[in-house]
C-alpha cells in the first residue's frame, strides 16, 4: 500500500472524529466534569479507560496503514471512534495527539533496563528481573533530565499535519518522559529492585531505600523542573485516569501557550504498596510522592491497590481530588472516609460483569449495591483494565447502558 492510501484512510477517519467531537454532547460532558470533579452535585458519571482492542472488530480487523508512523495514529482514531460507540461519557476531542521525540537513557528511564520474565503460558504474568540486585547497583542509576530531539519531532510532525493538520488540530505533546505511570515512584522502583525484594528493604535496608527513594524524587522534579522552564508543558499534557476537566484549572487545550504545572492535572499510585501498612506507606512511598504531586493543580490518587486503610493518609496530599475505589477496596468504608471531600472514583470488578460471562441482573445487582454503599458521595464509575471479553465486544455497549440505567433509577 502506498504513503497516499496511508494517508487517505487516516483523512476519512480524522473526518469521522472531527464529526464525534462537534457533538454537543461533548459540551454536554464537559459541564458535567467540570462540576463533579469541582465536587458539585451531578448524576454518576461512566468511563470505560481502555478496551481490550485486540477483540474490537472495528478496530482489530479494520487497521490497514502498512507504514507504521500512520498505522499509530489509525489505530489512535479508530480507537475514538470505537469510545463514542459505547455511549459513556468519555469526552471526544478534536485533535490528535503526537509525541515528541523526547531523549531518554537507551537502557531505560533510570539508566537500567526494565527486565521481565515471560510467563511459559499465552497471556499469563511475566516476572520482575530487577537491575538491581546488589545495593551497589544503584550506582548505576542515571538522573533524569528533559530532552527534545527537534529534528525528529519536526519531521514527524510536519507528517501528520500534512496529512490530517486541515481536519483535526494536530496536539505535539512535548512534556517530560517522566509523568504519569513513567513519573511514578512506586511503579519504577519495583521495575529496578522487584516487588517482594522491596519489601524486605523495607525492614533489611531502610536508609538505603531511602536513598534510593529520594534520588528517584530529585530525578522526576528535575525532569519535570527543566521541561516547564523550557515551555513544554501544555494543557493537554495532564492526566487523572478520567476526564480532566474542573471548574478550577483551565480546560485541556492542544498546543496553546505554555503552562506551568499549578494549571494542570496529576495522577500519582502506588498499586506496589497495596500490602504496605498505611505507616510503612507514608513512610517509604507518599511523603517522597507529596513534593511531585503538590508542584501540579490538582491530583488524582491510586490506580489498582486497596487504599480502605490508607484515606487519612492521603488527606495529607493538600491538592488532592480523585481518589480510586478500587474491585478489592471495601466500598462502603471508603465512602464513609472520602464523604463529599474527593472525588469517588469507584472501578467495579470488570471480571465479574464482562469478561468471565455477562449476566444483566448481576451487573445491575453489582452496581446498585456499590451505589447504595456509596450514597452521598461524588461517584464515577470507571471500568478498566479489561484483558478480554471473551471476544464479544458487544458487552461493552450493553454493560455501559445497563450501568446507565441502574443509576437513573
Amino acid at each position: 500500500m502506498s504513503e497516499t492510501k496511508d494517508i487517505a484512510i487516516l483523512r476519512e477517519l480524522a473526518r469521522r472524529v472531527a464529526e464525534l467531537a462537534a457533538k454537543p454532547v461533548q459540551d454536554e460532558r464537559r459541564d458535567l466534569w467540570r462540576r463533579h470533579n469541582s465536587l458539585q452535585p451531578t448524576r454518576a458519571l461512566v468511563y470505560v479507560n481502555g478496551v481490550p482492542w485486540g477483540e474490537i472488530p472495528e478496530v482489530r480487523d479494520l487497521l490497514q496503514c502498512e507504514d507504521r508512523f500512520y498505522w499509530e495514529h489509525e489505530r489512535q482514531l479508530r480507537l475514538l471512534i470505537y469510545q463514542d460507540y459505547l455511549g459513556d461519557d468519555c469526552i471526544i476531542e478534536p485533535w490528535i495527539n503526537i509525541r515528541a521525540a523526547v531523549i531518554t537513557p537507551p537502557e531505560g528511564l533510570w539508566g537500567v533496563p526494565t527486565g521481565r520474565i515471560p510467563s511459559p503460558l499465552k497471556g499469563g504474568a511475566w516476572k520482575f528481573d530487577p537491575a538491581i540486585k546488589e545495593l551497589d547497583d544503584i550506582k548505576k542509576l542515571v538522573k533524569p533530565h528533559h530532552q527534545i530531539d527537534e529534528e525528529a519531532t519536526a519531521r514527524d510532525v510536519s507528517r501528520l499535519q500534512d496529512a490530517v493538520g486541515d481536519i483535526v488540530e494536530v496536539n505535539v505533546d512535548r512534556g517530560p518522559a517522566w509523568f504519569f505511570f513513567d513519573g511514578d515512584i512506586s511503579t519504577h522502583l519495583a521495575y529496578m529492585r522487584g516487588l517482594e525484594q522491596v519489601m524486605w528493604d523495607m525492614v533489611d535496608n531502610p536508609e538505603w531505600l531511602h536513598g534510593l527513594l529520594a534520588f528517584m524524587r530529585d530525578g522526576i522534579l528535575a525532569a519535570q523542573d527543566e521541561a516547564e522552564a523550557a515551555g513544554d508543558w501544555n494543557l493537554a499534557k495532564q492526566g487523572n485516569q478520567a476526564m480532566r476537566y474542573s471548574l478550577e484549572l483551565p480546560d485541556p487545550k492542544p498546543n496553546g501557550e505554555p503552562v506551568t504545572r499549578d494549571k494542570v492535572w496529576t495522577f500519582c499510585s502506588a498499586q506496589e504498596f497495596t500490602l504496605i501498612s498505611p505507616q510503612m506507606h507514608d513512610e517509604f512511598m507518599l511523603q517522597y510522592q507529596i513534593p511531585i504531586i503538590e508542584k501540579f493543580g490538582l491530583s488524582a490518587y491510586g490506580c489498582c491497590e486497596d487504599l480502605t486503610e490508607k484515606i487519612d493518609m492521603l488527606r495529607k496530599v493538600r491538592n488532592l481530588r480523585r481518589i480510586a475505589v478500587t474491585p478489592v477496596a471495601n466500598v462502603r468504608r471508603c465512602a464513609e472516609q472520602i464523604g463529599r471531600d474527593y472525588v469517588f472514583s469507584w472501578r467495579p470488578n470488570p471480571t465479574d460483569m464482562v469478561c468471565c460471562g455477562f449476566d444483566p441482573d448481576h451487573i445491575r445487582k453489582v452496581i446498585k449495591t456499590g451505589l447504595d454503599d456509596a450514597k452521598g458521595c461524588h461517584v464515577d464509575i470507571i471500568l478498566k483494565d479489561l484483558q478480554t471479553v471473551e471476544n464479544q465486544p458487544e458487552r461493552l455497549r450493553e454493560c455501559v447502558r445497563i450501568i446507565r440505567e441502574v443509576c437513573d433509577q
